[in-house]
């Protein structure tokens, strides 16, 4: 009997079957503009349809020339564009999935000149102001869309999702924050959801009924002037009445200030409002949002909440997520851990998408599982990220591994950066790792100290020097006052904080800290109300977007972040969770100062300048966040010894708890060995 019956369970949908509840949501993956990216995606693909994928949606593809996301973006205009996505098709169906693909148009988000919109309204998030459509052009739109889904068609795909959500074309239709034309395409809300109504009404005139049609609908905006739960329904309605075959959901357009991906959001956070969706049509309702374990899936389904659930990113980090339920090992499976890093971060700053816990994703081709032409004896030093990347990546190809640490637990840097609020999700890579590596038969040797001389008498093939940081201390007078504390004395130590703070660094640890000490630990991670109410999310849905008055969390102490740069505080955390950790802290009070200069720690507290003026800032504690230096004793010492040791991770370039290039570099040096 499975443990998810539910989820495993085949999908009718009247003229084909899915082979279960699990689709793979859209995500752009870089590789559609790339060289030779139609070949990795298709490998890319392939992957996750032999994990046991049901349905597969791909990165969205413009319909027109105005549509793509920039001036080079993919498009399917042409037989000849067609042509190139039909290597994707059949890797997929060869390995028993199916495929449909996005139709998306960008809008006012599209970062080219040409961008057009319902209205000439800029977006805060995009450099150009749009066009407006005229009517003309509003129905030759709607024509592009539909000639896209044709090309698809002729690609080999099994169907189209139009992307009405997100805050992109169809969904600056639907809005009066962004539709404010008077004609037949605006006003009323009847009016306003006309075109996408169209599209999918054509889409199904034109391609039959055997043809798969998924509108991606966002449920919530999150938004001021955003739709309103009931014109949403009703709009879910209308596309049923239209020929959707299947309703996806989003939430959240990309201006929204409200988290609604990143790891401090709820598990299945949005799960209330797509029930409200599924009991108000008969066709599929596919849930999304933070749903990344076989248990959080399968409880989502067995409540009646949705009929297929949406893995975009934990399908990054584990083609064979589905797979590995089946067989009852979801402990195996590489848990998303919401940090996007690899993904988002990487797609809006133009890179290849991947994945931090699974440098693999959209890498297939390039780091392959192959079978070593000789087994060697590996030794590994340190279990943090890159460590642990490593000796698992290595074991999986046959090779015979030993990893060693001082410290009585595996993880590291990950170990210390569970503990932060909103990072719980971190402890999933820990244990996955755990698991992998005994599962691989690594020998690991915790509570063990391991020397250069006792290495090179083991006679080991390759070692590698895995060991980590240690945080650096700044030279300030009075750094050693017994008011100073390190970041690892707060985290890892437990060492008890005063109610007057001040954090010397305002990098990631410096967020971390800051986070840490003001929370309430008292509240769980998984605490929706506290999350609605923080981020004022109206649980009636009552107000247009969704939108109610936020209240925001309280805390006693008084903290001071505190930067050398000039430049705005946080300005080098991730592109699309900076904002989070800086709002975060904001809610909370927090102090953010930059250009500081610092001068002297005593008994009166912390004395600075800013700007050229003279401050003492009265605290009880001092924490030091100001970066790291590599530990790289062993490796020097191996070298002196005559050995040729191997170097990642920490050891190599100390960075602000850097996990994406630690398990990156472990898992590249583990295929080339």
């Amino acid at each position: 009997m499975s443990d998810y019956p539910h989820l495993l369970s085949p999908l009718d949908l009247g003229f084909t079957t899915l082979r279960n509840r699990v689709l793979m949501g859209s995500m752009h993956l870089g590789l559609e503009e790339a060289p030779d990216g139609f070949d990795r995606m298709a490998a890319f693909y392939a992957e996750r349809a032999r994990g046991g994928v049901g349905l597969i949606v791909t990165g969205g593809i413009a319909p027109n020339a105005e549509g793509r996301p920039w001036a080079e973006g993919a498009s399917m205009t042409t037989l000849e564009e067609a042509e190139q996505h039909r290597v994707i098709t059949e890797a997929v169906h060869r390995e028993g999935a199916k495929v449909v693909m996005q139709i998306l148009h960008f809008g006012r988000y599209a970062t080219h000149p040409q961008l057009v919109a319902p209205s000439a309204i800029q977006a805060p998030i995009c450099p150009f102001v749009p066009r407006e459509l005229n009517s003309r052009q509003v129905e030759q739109t709607i024509d592009d869309f539909v000639s896209a889904a044709e090309l698809a068609l002729e690609a080999g795909y099994d169907g189209v999702e139009i992307m009405g959500s997100e805050g992109y074309l169809i969904n600056e239709f639907l809005a009066c924050r962004t539709n404010q034309r008077t004609d037949g395409w605006g006003g009323d809300f009847r009016r306003r959801m006309r075109f996408p109504i169209e599209i999918v009404r054509r889409t199904r005139e034109r391609l039959g009924m055997r043809f798969i049609i998924s509108f991606r609908l966002s449920l919530l905006d999150l938004v001021p002037g955003g739709s309103t739960i009931e014109e949403t329904l009703e709009l879910a309605k209308e596309l049923e009445a239209a020929g959707a075959s299947i309703i996806t959901t989003g939430i959240g357009w990309h201006e929204s200030r409200v988290p609604t991906i990143a790891t401090p959001v709820p598990r299945a956070a949005f799960a209330g409002v797509t029930a409200r969706l599924k009991n108000s049509i008969s066709i599929p309702v596919v849930a999304s949002n933070r749903i990344n374990t076989p248990e959080v899936a399968e409880a989502l389904l067995s409540a009646g909440s949705a009929d297929m659930v949406s893995l975009a990113r934990p399908l990054l980090a584990d083609p064979e997520f589905v797979v590995k339920s089946a067989r009852g090992r979801a402990d195996r499976i590489n848990t998303c851990i919401a940090c996007n890093q690899a993904c988002i971060d990487h797609t809006l700053s133009g890179r290849i998408t991947s994945c931090l816990v699974n440098p693999r994703a959209c890498h297939e081709t390039l780091l392959q599982v192959t079978v070593p032409p000789r087994r060697r004896r590996i030794a590994v030093v340190g279990s943090g990220p890159a460590g642990m990347a490593f000796s698992a990546f290595a074991a999986r190809r046959g090779h015979a591994v030993t990893l060693y640490d001082s410290a009585p637990t595996i993880g590291g840097q990950f170990e210390i950066a569970r503990r932060i609020p909103g990072k719980a999700e971190f402890a999933e890579t820990l244990r996955y790792f755990s698991t992998e590596l005994a599962d691989s038969d690594v020998q690991v040797r915790l509570a063990t100290t391991a020397t250069a001389r006792g290495l090179t008498d083991e006679g080991f093939d390759d070692i590698v020097v895995a060991t980590g940081i240690v945080p650096r201390t700044p030279n300030i007078d009075g750094i050693d006052h017994p008011t100073v504390l390190s970041y690892l004395d707060v985290l890892s130590g437990g060492r008890p904080v005063g109610r007057r703070v001040a954090i010397l660094g305002a990098g990631g640890i410096g967020f971390d800290v800051a986070e840490y000490i003001t929370h309430d630990h008292s509240s769980s991670n998984e605490d929706l109300a506290a999350f609605y109410g923080k981020w004022g999310i109206d649980t009636q849905y009552s107000g247009d977007g969704g939108l109610t008055e936020p209240v925001p969390p309280s805390t006693d102490r008084i903290v001071h972040l505190l930067q050398r740069k000039t430049t705005k505080v946080g300005a080098g955390l991730g592109v699309t969770t900076g904002w989070i950790h800086r709002a975060e802290l904001t809610q909370r009070g927090v102090n953010m100062i930059s250009g500081v200069n610092y001068r002297r720690i005593d008994d009166d507290g912390l004395h600075i300048i800013v700007n050229g003026a003279h401050r003492t800032l009265e605290v009880d504690t001092v924490i030091v966040c100001a970066g790291q230096d590599s530990r790289r004793d062993l490796y020097d010492e191996l070298v002196a010894l005559g050995a040729n040791p191997h170097l990642i991770g920490g050891a190599d370039g100390a960075a602000e708890l850097d996990a994406k290039r630690a398990i990156r570099q472990g898992v590249e040096l583990a295929a080339t060995i």
